[in-house]
């Protein structure tokens, strides 16, 4: 992700700053994203650890919204309907992909 980041434009034409910053900080999100879904499953109880990985996610998302809405200036509903459908495609693919 980060790299992607990195090649995908210099900055300039987009205003999007510098791409080493946003390489940098697109990798280290995209880290702690995957650990923050990954690490509650060091717990050894595997409801526990599902309800917890649940947790991280909501947060994520709750994250995500306040995001859009200040920073982009979407409208609250209108961010939190985004995020909301953008999670049931993400989960509908997992969903999929598991049964399969």
């Amino acid at each position: 992700m980060g790299f992607t980041e990195v090649a995908s434009d210099d900055g300039v034409i987009s205003g999007r700053g510098s791409p080493m910053i946003r390489g940098v900080v697109t990798g280290i999100m995209t880290a702690v994203g995957g650990l923050g879904h990954a690490l509650p499953y060091l717990i050894p109880d595997f409801w526990l650890a599902t309800y917890v990985a649940i947790a991280v996610v909501v947060l994520e998302l709750l994250a995500i919204t306040f995001i859009q809405h200040k920073y982009m200036q979407t409208p609250w509903l209108k961010a939190m309907l985004q995020i909301i459908l953008g999670g049931a495609l993400v989960l509908g693919a997992g969903v999929l992909i598991g049964s399969g």
